[in-house]
This record gives structure tokens, C-alpha cells and sequence, in this order.
């Protein structure tokens, strides 16, 4: 079935530094994901030369190759290429508490996603034979596919205790197995009782079920997971098959029934009247934040951290309004942006990934488009987060939801059929309009601006060479040399880097401020040529939520070169773990003919560092 990438797979495991170098190798619904024992063996531009290779980025470390959807069948013949060995010793990296969490939580939920699709689109085959009286309510029909449905929701809890011990390396039919002591019906008869429950009479179990839910499992499936290793170390290699398994369901029952169970359920009911709240006095915001930065949040891996959250709120409320609206309108608008860019562009080749690219994204997958159309020509980009911002505020406002996790493309329209009613169903029709719409015309218009293929008397009349000064006192290096695969792979434009010695930025040319980030790590301007920059001060900052960070400009403010723009605190920075090194991008180099480093080394604020030619 899948011989046809034979030579893809091959030449993959090569660039990669060999099956030697390769310690783990899986895949998700769009990309390869390796882990290698030396990362300088990697060829990162041999690979990504490949044809049928759309992107290569490392995050978290994992190092991902983006395919497309028929990731499945390529990784078929790169099993065959290596040989994976865990025990092979890999230079670690430290990784922020933020990133751990979103690869634990994302590590869980992943490898679950295709049964909450399958059981999400039985709810909606539900939902329309319903709607349009095909069956009733409460015939047996009806009632045996709402019982396929909700299997998989009713017992997530084993399935999740399964895919998080996989995730934490222990056993994962123990930790599935304890996950089913939690939702033994014996159990669930003693909560319906009320009666207090005391363990040999002394340890007071709480009165709460665990059925559907999320939080519970996880925080009980992390504490076995150092149980079990505490127990194989101490217990003889004997007689450990059957100590192991007995003194793990005896602490763990006893744990999960005792503290961790009650806290999870607590955690959970907090979590649900946050959702509640959020659902009816601020509707609108998560879909407007997903909506607009859910391609921003591909790229850096934050949205596995995000989607969770609807699942979550999908077991405590029976609905998702967190992530699923804002999700599939930002999927349509970064679709119909690259078909709009297929019906600009005179490239033929580029024109043939806009179109497939577009129909993937249509059906949920973004991927493609992204790495291969919108992200490399950014305006599309822009473009479909406005729209997917736009259709994610309609869809907020209606507080529409869906009542079944799935794909987010067109087919995931039918998850939005429930309660009985149409209205969601149409308003997320017309979000989804709203996004294509929008997206659809700003590409469009911009395309006059940025295709200078097609319209190239326009680049005369706006542009200008430029010399960009440097912003910082410091030594300036090769943006490739900058420590995220953003910046370093001119993904976000051309430019250079500075290991600044002073906490002070100033303006590099005489323009004006487009923007300044909230948390004060980075800002955006704009020359009086036309040159659009941005200035982004250390690595991964935005955790630091402003602190450290002093902006004495604002968004529209009018700069003249060397005029202070930014203070921060350069040693409380690296004393709090993070890298110093600031990433000066043209972020409209495609407008230019050539966007070049003139000086490197020891710099000075106003030394000139950059030119722009036309």
C-alpha cells in the first residue's frame, strides 16, 4: 500500500543522520516525529529539499517532518528504515514547566483523538435522524447508537490511564486496570448510597464518581507511574510479577479513592464552573482567540495544550465551546486564503500545493497550507487569522458549541447538531461563511501589494532601499544561529540576531510602532520606506507575562532612529532561565529584492547592520 514512498522514507531516515541516530519515530495526523541521539547529523535543508517533505521544525525536542495526510502510509516504510531503541542515551534538553505540560497533556489526548472522531460523527448520524424524525427519542435504535456514541466518553477514563501510562513509560494495562477499579459499578452503587465510606474502617473514601471524567485519571496515572517505578526497584526481580501488579492496586485504589480522586473531581468541578462562567459571560473570547492565533499556536505546538481543554469541557458540560468553533473557522480561513492564493499566483508548482493544500485544510488538515503556502507568503497568513478571528467572534456571540469532539473541516459541521435543534448547526454555517469570506477578500486585496510576480510596478512605487540600524548594544550574529527553528529558518523573514549587553532598544530607522505585544517582549514597526520589522527580545519571554519588560512606546506612536522604544532587565532574565537573544526580522522580506547583513560582531546602538534593497 504504501510502496510508492519507498525512496521518501529512505532518503528521510538519511537526512535524519541514519537509523543509528534515530531513537523513537512516530507520527500524528500531518507530520513524522523522530527523536535522535545527535541533532548535528540532521540535515535540515536536505530535507526539507525533499519532494514530498512540506517543513521541518523541532520543538519540545522532537524533531517533525511535515507530510500531509498521508503520513501513515510514509511512516509504513520508515518503520521498516530504523530500528528504535529508547535505550540509546540522548542528550536531553531543559524544557520549560509550560512545554512539559502541554507534551505530557498532548502525549495523553493524542493517541485518542481518532475514537472521539469516530464516536463524535455516530453523535451527529444521531443528531439528524432525530432532527428530521427519522427516529424518536426514545425508541431502542435510538437508544443503542447514543450507547455507541458514548462508550468511548463514558469509559475515557481507562482509555486516557492507557495512552498517559504509554506517555510516563509504565504499565499501561495496570494503569488502565486501575482506572477500571475506579469505575467499578460497586463503587458507583456506594456513592448512589451516600453512605459514608470508610477503608478498614479508618481512611474515609469520598463519595464521587469517575465516570467521564479527565483530571482525576491524569493526576492518579502520574503518581502510579513513580509507585510502579518505586516498586520494581525494591521488589525482586523474581517475584515482581506478582507483588508489582498487587502492591500497585492496593496503594493505588487506596490513593485514588482517598486524596487523588477527590482532587481531581474538585479540580474538575472548579474547571466546570470556569467553563461555565466563561460560557455565558464571555463567550466570544476563546473562539476569537482560537479563531485568530490557532496557526500561530500550530507552529510553536501550543495548540495541543488548548485542545484538551475541550474534551475537559466536554465531560463535565456534554458541549465544546472552547476550542471546536474557533478551531474549525481558523482551519476554513487558512484554507480559503490558499485557494485564493492558487488563483493569484503565476507559479505553477506553487499553485498546485495552494490547491491540494486548500482542500486538506478544508477538511481540517492545515498543515500543508501552512508550512507550504500561507506561512512562507505571510500576508495569506494574516489574512486568515483576521477572517478565522472574525468567524470565531460570531460563533462566540451565538455561543455556539459542539456536542462531539472531531475533525475540524466542513465535515465537522454535523457535530454542532444537538439538544434537539437546528440553531447551532446554522450558526456555525454562518461563522464558517464569515471566516471564508473574510479571509478570502483581505487575501485578495493584499495579494496587489505582496504578489510582485504578478503586479511588479507596484514594488517601485512603495519601496525603497533601507539600512536598518542596529536596535541594541551587543554582538550580532546570523539569524541561523538563533536558538528557535522560527527565526533560524527565515520562516518569520530575513534578518539578523543580537547577544545584547544592555537592556535598552531603540528604533532602528525613523518609522512608526504597528505593535506592541502585551507582554512587552516584542514589538513591530514600520519604516517610513516601507520596511516592516520586528523585534522580539529573547526566547520563549512571553512566559514572563511582562515582568522584567518596561514599554515606553505604544501601538501608532510615531519613532525617530536611536529614540528609546524598550527597557528590560537583561540579567533577571537569564537569571530566570531564559535565552537573551534578540531576533531583528524583516517580517515583509518577500517584498524586497535582497534583505542583507552588512556588519557582524560588536555593535553599538545606530551602527548600521541591515540593508534592504529593492
Amino acid at each position: 500500500m504504501s510502496k510508492k514512498y519507498q525512496a521518501l522514507a529512505h532518503d528521510i531516515v538519511e537526512k535524519l543522520g541514519g537509523k543509528d541516530n534515530i531513537t523513537d519515530g512516530y507520527h500524528c495526523q500531518t507530520r513524522l516525529r523522530f527523536k535522535v541521539v545527535d541533532d548535528s547529523k540532521i540535515d535540515v535543508k536536505g530535507l526539507e529539499a525533499l519532494d514530498g517533505v512540506t517543513k521541518y521544525i523541532f520543538n519540545a525536542g522532537v524533531h517533525q517532518v511535515v507530510i500531509g495526510t498521508h503520513v501513515k502510509d510514509v511512516f509504513e516504510e520508515i518503520e521498516k528504515n530504523i530500528d528504535v531503541d529508547p535505550n540509546k542515551q540522548v542528550e536531553t534538553e531543559k524544557k520549560s514547566i509550560i512545554t512539559s505540560i502541554i507534551e505530557f497533556v498532548a502525549g495523553a489526548f493524542q493517541p485518542v483523538i481518532p475514537a472521539l472522531s469516530g464516536a463524535g460523527m455516530v453523535k451527529a448520524v444521531l443528531a439528524l435522524l432525530v432532527v428530521f424524525q427519522v427516529i424518536s427519542t426514545d425508541s431502542q435504535t435510538y437508544y443503542l447508537l447514543n450507547m455507541f456514541a458514548d462508550g468511548v466518553f463514558f469509559f475515557l477514563p481507562i482509555i486516557l490511564a492507557f495512552t498517559e501510562a504509554q506517555k510516563l513509560r509504565c504499565n499501561p494495562i495496570l494503569a488502565a486496570s486501575v482506572a477500571a477499579i475506579m469505575m467499578h459499578p460497586n463503587w458507583g452503587a456506594l456513592v448512589s448510597a451516600g453512605e459514608p465510606v470508610h477503608f478498614f474502617e479508618i481512611i474515609p473514601f469520598t463519595l464521587a464518581t469517575y465516570t467521564g471524567s479527565v483530571i482525576p485519571i491524569l493526576l492518579v496515572i502520574f503518581v502510579q507511574s513513580y509507585v510502579e517505578r518505586f516498586l520494581n526497584r525494591i521488589i525482586p526481580k523474581a517475584v515482581e510479577l506478582v507483588f508489582v501488579p498487587m502492591l500497585t492496586f492496593l496503594i493505588m485504589g487506596t490513593l485514588a479513592f482517598a486524596v487523588l480522586g477527590p482532587i481531581g473531581s474538585v479540580l474538575g468541578g472548579y474547571l466546570a464552573t470556569f467553563f461555565t462562567f466563561l460560557s455565558v459571560n464571555g463567550s466570544w473570547l476563546p473562539a476569537v482567540l482560537v479563531g485568530g492565533l490557532l496557526p500561530i499556536m500550530v507552529m510553536f505546538g501550543l495548540h495541543n495544550g488548548v485542545a484538551p481543554l475541550g474534551v475537559m469541557q466536554m465531560a463535565e458540560l456534554g458541549y465544546d465551546s472552547i476550542f471546536g468553533p474557533g478551531c474549525v473557522c481558523s482551519n476554513i480561513a487558512q484554507a480559503s486564503a490558499s485557494t485564493v492564493v492558487a488563483f493569484r499566483t503565476k507559479d505553477k508548482k506553487l499553485r498546485q500545493i495552494a490547491t491540494s493544500g486548500a482542500i486538506t485544510a478544508y477538511m481540517g488538515i492545515t498543515e500543508p497550507t501552512l508550512y507550504g503556502v500561507n506561512l512562507p507568503k505571510k500576508y495569506p497568513l494574516v489574512a486568515a487569522m483576521i477572517g478565522g478571528a472574525a468567524g470565531g467572534l460570531y460563533a462566540g456571540l451565538t455561543n455556539t458549541h459542539r456536542f462531539a469532539t472531531g475533525s475540524s473541516g466542513l465535515p465537522a459541521i454535523l457535530l454542532y447538531i444537538g439538544d434537539n435543534s437546528m440553531r447551532f448547526f446554522w450558526n456555525i454555517v454562518i461563522a464558517l461563511i464569515i471566516s471564508a469570506a473574510v479571509s478570502a477578500v483581505l487575501t485578495y486585496v493584499l495579494s496587489f501589494k505582496f504578489e510582485k510576480n504578478e503586479l511588479p510596478e507596484i514594488k517601485e512605487i512603495i519601496l525603497e532601499d533601507t539600512l536598518v540600524v542596529s536596535p541594541l548594544k551587543g554582538e550580532v550574529i546570523p539569524l541561523s544561529e538563533v536558538k528557535d527553528e522560527a527565526f533560524a529558518s527565515e520562516a518569520l523573514g530575513k534578518g539578523f540576531a543580537i547577544e545584547p549587553i544592555e537592556g535598552k532598544v531603540v528604533a532602528p530607522f525613523d518609522g512608526k510602532v504597528v505593535a506592541i505585544f502585551p507582554t512587552k517582549h516584542a514589538i513591530g514597526l514600520v519604516s517610513d520606506t516601507g520596511v516592516e520589522v520586528l523585534i522580539h527580545v529573547g526566547l520563549n519571554t512571553v512566559e514572563l507575562n511582562g515582568q522584567y519588560f518596561d514599554a515606553l512606546v505604544e501601538a501608532d506612536d510615531v519613532v525617530k532612529k536611536g529614540q528609546p522604544l524598550l527597557y528590560f532587565d537583561l540579567e533577571k532574565i537569564q537569571a530566570a532561565g531564559y535565552e537573551t537573544q534578540v531576533p531583528v526580522v524583516v517580517t515583509n522580506s518577500p517584498q524586497y529584492a535582497s534583505v542583507e547583513t552588512i556588519s557582524i560582531g560588536l555593535t553599538d546602538c545606530n551602527q548600521a547592520i541591515l540593508a534592504v534593497k529593492v
